[in-house]
């Protein structure tokens, strides 16, 4: 039976819960790299919804922000950043481009410019390398706010970046001297 388009968006979904937030969902756990057993996430998630290995890989390979991997047998899957749960996904520290940018809502404009930007719930900040993808995930949020951030000027003042698999640029947090509002 083939799924829909939506139906594996609605699916990938939920998997991206499961993997980067809340594995006991399903009773499942990840490893300290964040990675689960393939048959126990299937196995977990097919009590409440239809999912084979086919329609897993499906999600894998063609999701647009290839949020999943798996380890060199396909026998373990992990969400490639965006945890809440305390793991390593083994990223490398990398010199970031000069600039980088952050997608978000208006309505947190008081609070970033307050903090900075912050993990919150998360493990790290995601940062975009291009204004077009920050300007996607801060759609999510309601009316758009983006931040560009001096990422050159970070990292000669010692934080570090990291590159997700999927082309995310993570840090711990950017405080406010190193951003600026860009005028859309």
């Amino acid at each position: 039976m083939d799924k829909s388009k939506k139906d594996l968006e609605t699916l990938g979904k939920y998997i991206s819960l499961i993997l980067r937030h809340k594995p006991d969902v399903i009773n499942i756990t990840l490893d300290e790299h964040g990675y689960a057993n393939v048959s126990d996430l299937i196995n977990g998630i097919s009590k409440t919804h239809h999912i084979t290995k086919e329609i897993l890989d499906d999600i894998v390979n063609n999701n647009n922000k290839k949020r999943y991997s798996y380890n060199e047998d396909h026998t373990k899957i992990r969400a490639n950043q965006g945890h809440s749960v305390k793991v390593d996904v083994e990223l490398s520290a990398v010199t970031p481009p000069d600039v980088l940018y952050h997608g978000t809502a208006t309505r947190f404009k008081e609070s970033i410019d307050k903090d900075g930007l912050i993990p919150k719930s998360r493990l790290h900040v995601h940062l975009s390398s291009d204004i077009e993808t920050a300007k996607q995930v801060g759609m999510r949020h309601g009316k758009i706010l983006i931040y560009i951030v001096d990422a050159k000027k970070m990292y000669e003042d010692g934080f570090k970046f990291y590159l997700s698999l999927n082309k995310v640029y993570l840090t711990d947090k950017v405080p406010i001297q190193y951003l600026k509002v860009l005028n859309l």
